[in-house]
């Protein structure tokens, strides 16, 4: 039976419950929500999985070692003692990431830095010789989270971060992160069920989220490399049958949808597209929004990410959330159609009120996710 062990998936605010229920369905077990993350336990093929599979995790890490320490040379000493050959080689050229939340230790850099310190004196103790420090290209990365005078060390299995598929080889002016995008399209609870469009879709990314999820593709499908495969105990065979199994996937019998005003957003759309092989699966077209007519659907989705008004003047993107909500009821009639906005005048501007609002950060932007139902005739009768 194989051993199970505690791990940490780290995510964006706002994304945890969708987490939460993603690492249900491959099997983790004892799931705790926390602050933009969520901790479980399974066993090495979970880990793998999580790595793989999880469309809302930026980085999946495994603690290795908890310790005390109330001074910097506390923490140098206890760290010293845990026996870092049990997980990496002197060949190994490693870094260490930092996160620290105490008044004992107020610079994050410098406790990344003794630990560094422990672990390079160890091997040089033992073997003569110290491993190089790579912040860049590490084989094995470290992360380091002090919370008061608890310290815990995390193997971080990712390498990369997740959000980085590996299909992305061109973006527009302002792209979405993958994993907010996956995010977007798990909050609306749309699986796959009805015609799916983003009428401003920039380089693609929702849709390629969408068409993934649609289709039942894993994320991971697409990466080079994962840290895991640079651990001392990597199953390279585990890997392959993780990656050779393809009983999640499905058909799909609805259309999926992206239009742009841009050329080049629409160049930049196609070539991601094309690298992540949904070349078929995706309808791309250059329109505005205001021109374009969708598909008459008695059920449908829009989830968009419209400009935030950061290059258009206050009175430019106020007139245009306007119309946009114009287009919409016209338009949309049997959608949902959601939008995620920074710009908390514009949605002001929007001349609809949401059915749902979520909180989410894209980047450092505060923002609105909320979600329109443009009903068909009168909402009286759709209620009564």
């Amino acid at each position: 039976m194989s051993e199970k062990f505690q791990m940490v998936a780290k995510t964006l605010q706002g994304l945890e419950e969708v987490l939460a229920e993603e690492l249900k369905e491959i099997g983790a077990e004892n799931i705790e929500v926390g602050c933009r993350s969520v901790s479980y336990y399974g066993t090495k093929e979970t880990l793998y999985k999580s790595n793989f599979w999880l469309r809302t995790a930026l980085r999946v890490l495994k603690p290795i070692y908890v310790f005390n320490a109330r001074t910097i040379d506390e923490f140098y000493g206890n760290a010293r003692k845990f026996d870092w050959t049990s997980v990496m080689e002197l060949s190994h050229k490693f870094a260490v990431e930092s996160v620290v939340n105490s008044e004992l230790f107020p610079h994050s850099r410098y406790i990344a830095l003794k630990l560094k310190d422990a672990i390079a004196d160890q091997f040089r103790d033992r073997f003569g010789k110290r491993p190089f420090v790579d912040p860049k290209k590490p084989h094995i990365t470290f992360h380091i989270h002090v919370n008061n005078d608890v310290c815990t060390v995390s193997l971080d299995s990712s390498g990369e971060s997740l959000h980085r598929r590996g299909y992305r080889v061109a973006q527009d002016v302002a792209p979405i992160n993958e994993v907010l995008a996956a995010g977007l399209i798990k909050l609306s609870g749309w699986n796959g069920d009805s015609v799916f469009i983003d009428p401003m879709c920039g380089s693609g990314t929702i849709l390629i989220e969408a068409a993934l999820i649609a289709y039942g593709i894993a994320p991971g499908i697409f990466r080079q490399h994962f840290g895991f495969e640079n651990w001392l105990d990597f199953d390279e065979q585990l890997l392959q049958s993780i990656y050779n199994d393809d009983s999640r996937e499905r058909d799909f019998e609805y259309l999926i949808l992206g239009r742009d005003i841009s050329k080049q957003a629409i160049a930049s759309a196609m070539e991601n597209i094309k690298e992540s092989g949904l070349n078929k699966k995706i309808d791309l077209g250059v329109a505005s929004i205001f021109d374009y007519n969708p598909p008459r659907v008695d059920k449908g989705i829009v989830i968009t990410n419209p400009p935030y008004g950061e290059r258009l003047k206050k009175e430019q993107i106020e007139n245009f959330y306007k119309q946009l909500s114009d287009v919409f009821k016209n338009k949309y009639a049997g959608y949902d159609v959601w939008i995620i906005s920074s710009n908390q005048e514009a949605l002001r501007s929007f001349g609809l009120r949401p059915s749902k609002k979520i909180n989410l950060l894209n980047g450092a932007l505060e923002c609105k996710y909320q979600r329109f139902s443009m009903y068909k005739g009168s909402l009286k009768s759709k209620q009564s």
